[in-house]
């Protein structure tokens, strides 16, 4: 993301935190004004319309998520070490009341309901996730490291929905250890033991 005043940047991490609290649906402009400490119209000089805040947001939160993988790449070379710290990420941000859970998973939810703008951008996320997901599977069904019952781009389908499902479902019960309680066995059952 390019250059913006520091005004932008707590515009956009609070207008996060309201959607992880309560969804594309459960804030306002005057939220983000109260929170934030600026007026309205401020808000409207960086963003116009709540879809632009949004779409915007989204936009960041793919790039974050981007080199998120980039770096998981350069530090976890094996493909089960890279599921094992994807998944490990998402316990840790799970269990921190301050980090959250995937902004797109959740806007995913509410797709009846957002404007095509935002669609664009959450779907936008999730092809890209399943892309990365599916060459990791693919490496590790070629090394001999993985056991896949389908082909790797399913299993990176099946990967990705068990592990949103496992934030909602930690969610759901008011219990992070949820997550990994749901997630553990997906890695023990592709690792071909070594």
């Amino acid at each position: 993301m390019a250059n913006h005043s520091k005004t932008f940047y707590e515009i956009l991490s609070c207008a996060r935190s309201l959607i992880i609290a309560g969804g594309y649906s459960g804030f306002s402009y005057a939220d983000i004004s109260e929170v934030v400490g600026i007026r309205k119209a401020s808000i409207h000089h960086h963003f116009p319309t709540k879809v632009d805040l949004v779409r915007t947001l989204v936009t960041g939160y793919r790039e974050e998520a981007e080199a998120g993988i980039a770096e998981l790449e350069r530090h976890c070379p094996g493909p089960a070490d890279q599921l094992r710290a994807y998944l490990g990420y998402w316990q840790a941000c799970i269990g921190d009341a301050t980090k959250g859970y995937c902004v797109c998973a959740l806007l995913a939810t509410q797709i009846p309901v957002l404007p095509q703008e935002v669609v664009l951008e959450v779907r936008a996320h999730f092809r890209a996730l399943s892309a990365w997901l599916t060459s990791v599977f693919e490496r590790g069904s070629k090394q001999g490291s993985f056991i896949l019952s389908s082909d790797a781009r399913s299993e990176a389908e099946t990967f990705m929905a068990t592990v949103h499902g496992a934030m909602l479902s930690a969610r759901a019960y008011g219990d992070p250890k949820m997550f990994g309680v749901i997630t553990q066995p997906l890695i023990e059952r592709l690792v071909v033991a070594q």
